[in-house]
């Protein structure tokens, strides 16, 4: 009689994968609430109206230190107040924070879904905008940065190929 051994259960796969139909229905929704910073970039680089509008959800100082060309600024808090009167309800919303490690976005995605806009939140935020290489402006001007080749192909140009 012999033995067959198996191999340990994995972390990754101790919770089986969600069937094909379902994973589709998720990823679907995903892209729904979700904008990428690349995407993001390249349509407002193609010119003309990209169809919606980039809010920054941060402080003053943060929007000061940096922020991305074109974007409304309203910090989370005033969006209550102040939303219905800086953004067309018509025109959806892609929100930004800090970065991955910050939830100011989501919560300014929120606000502005409960006020009755079209809204998606830019993963990565302002950071990961800064580590791809795109331009971005200050309280002293426009200032760009070298893409981290971490985050960005080296002599790629602006295709990812995502």
């Amino acid at each position: 009689m012999t033995t067959q051994l198996t191999a340990p259960e994995s972390a990754v796969l101790r919770v089986a994968p969600a069937a094909p139909a379902e994973a589709a229905a998720y990823f679907r929704a995903s892209l729904a609430f979700h904008a990428d910073v690349s995407d993001v970039a390249a349509a407002l680089a193609a010119g003309g109206d990209p169809g919606f509008v980039v809010l920054d959800s941060r402080s003053t100082a943060s929007w000061d230190q940096g922020h991305v060309p074109g974007a409304v600024h309203l910090p989370t808090a005033l969006i209550a107040e102040q939303a219905e009167q800086l953004l067309d309800k018509a025109v959806p919303v892609v929100t930004y924070c800090w970065g991955p490690g910050c939830n100011g976005a989501t919560r300014a995605s929120l606000a502005l879904a409960e006020l009755g806009f079209q809204v998606k939140e830019m993963l990565g935020g302002f950071e990961y905008w800064v580590r791809e290489g795109f331009a971005f402006e200050t309280w002293e001007g426009g200032e760009r940065r070298a893409a981290d080749p971490l985050t960005a192909p080296v002599g790629a140009g602006e295709d990812c190929g995502c």
